[in-house]
């Protein structure tokens, strides 16, 4: 079986289930989880590892933590959709909830102007596919799926959808279009296959626009695509002035995960440099580790205990993009079932009930995105 390990970018905090202690101004753990086995997946008989699969269907292996975005101001520029930020109206609450099973996200916005202003509003969703890791086709969320809802004071609103291809900020759209190509290539097996017949002219000629990139294979040139996919859900918005509107959206999250992963001591200890992606990304600093070994330990007579990763983002930093910091911002995380874990990069968060944790902040303004990681634990007969 394939392992993901992906490589991600740097965060803050810590949250575990237990009260936080204050270590130079940074929450640690008062104490830990629980913890496992060394067994890896890969060591079970196929059938076991076919009951493993079932048992935990919530789990869509994907490339990456499918991320869902604040609200932000953006025009059409010439290179495609941009966010700009805007000067005049202020978000004045932010009231956020994520589950592995409903994202539900309720705005407060001043139009601080005179006038009224009709604004372009985008809700971007992350680029795909994850440049930072692997995946199989087909595995990468279906943004078609999102069922996604908007409401403005309670009424419900219709959106557009804009999909543009990127190189990192450049849009190279048009030129994809030019070459009558797929923009989700990730999702066309036989496109990819395609490019190996194209001759090394033409393979230099695309690398030479950013559309390809390349490597040397024992003399053979062989490329791929190098462009991501990136979706927003863009309206137009009227915001009265010196008025207040309400905007609230809901939607079941596509999440990603996967069937194990490096959090068992064993790959742990073979491959280091994979679990300190995961404190990267998610925080899970060495009581987090120790609690996953308690639960994998703690394997009920006859029976081998494994377990599965969901992975849940927000990305908030477009919420910075408004006039002033966000004044009232709430987070709550609902991390399912009371037994699972759930480690994210925040401070100040304190559990609210057996599922889930709250983070409530003043004049907030995000400088980074939220990941969140799920574990969940189900056992297997020896």
């Amino acid at each position: 079986m394939r392992r993901l390990v992906s490589l991600f970018a740097a965060s803050r905090a810590l949250v575990t289930d237990y009260p936080l202690a204050r270590n130079h101004g940074r929450p640690q753990p008062a104490a830990n989880m629980a913890l496992a086995r060394n067994e890896q997946l890969d060591s079970l008989p196929l059938m076991k590892l076919a009951a493993a699969f079932s048992a935990i269907a919530l789990f869509a292996v994907a490339s990456s933590a499918p991320a869902r975005a604040n609200d932000s101001e953006a025009e059409w520029a010439l290179g495609g959709l941009v966010l700009k930020s805007n000067a005049a109206i202020s978000m004045d609450r932010e009231d956020l909830f994520i589950s592995a099973d409903e994202v539900r996200v309720d705005y407060t916005y001043t139009n601080h102007a005179p006038e009224d202003r009709e604004v372009l509003i985008a809700f971007p969703l992350p680029a795909q596919p994850d440049a930072e890791s692997y995946s199989e086709y087909y595995s990468y969320p279906d943004w078609d799926e999102l069922e996604f809802t908007t409401t403005v004071n309670g009424e419900k609103v219709d959106y557009e959808i804009a999909d543009r291809a990127i190189l990192g900020t450049r849009d190279v759209t048009d030129l994809i279009a030019a070459e009558g190509w797929p923009l989700y290539w990730f999702r066309d097996y036989d496109f990819e296959e395609s490019l190996s017949d194209l001759p090394d002219t033409e393979k230099k000629r695309l690398e030479g626009l950013g559309l390809l990139k390349g490597h040397d294979d024992y003399g053979i040139l062989r490329v791929q695509p190098a462009w991501q996919v990136r979706r927003s859900v863009v309206r137009k918005q009227v915001f009265p002035a010196k008025s207040t509107v309400s905007v609230s959206h809901r939607y079941t999250p596509l999440v990603g995960g996967s069937v194990g992963g490096m959090l068992y001591p064993s790959n742990r200890e073979s491959y280091p440099e994979g679990i300190q992606d995961y404190r990267d990304k998610w925080c899970t600093d060495d009581s987090f580790l120790a609690g996953v070994d308690r639960k994998l330990r703690a394997s009920p007579e006859g029976k081998v205990t494994y377990y599965g990763e969901t992975w849940l983002g927000y990305v908030l930093k477009s919420g910075a993009n408004w006039l002033g910091p966000i004044k009232e911002f709430r987070l709550v995380v609902d991390k399912g079932e009371p037994g699972n874990l759930v480690s994210f990069c925040m401070d100040g968060v304190r559990k609210i009930s057996p599922t889930q944790f709250e983070v409530v902040k003043q004049n907030f303004e995000p400088e980074r995105d939220l990941d969140i990681l799920l574990v969940s634990f189900y056992d297997i007969e020896d």
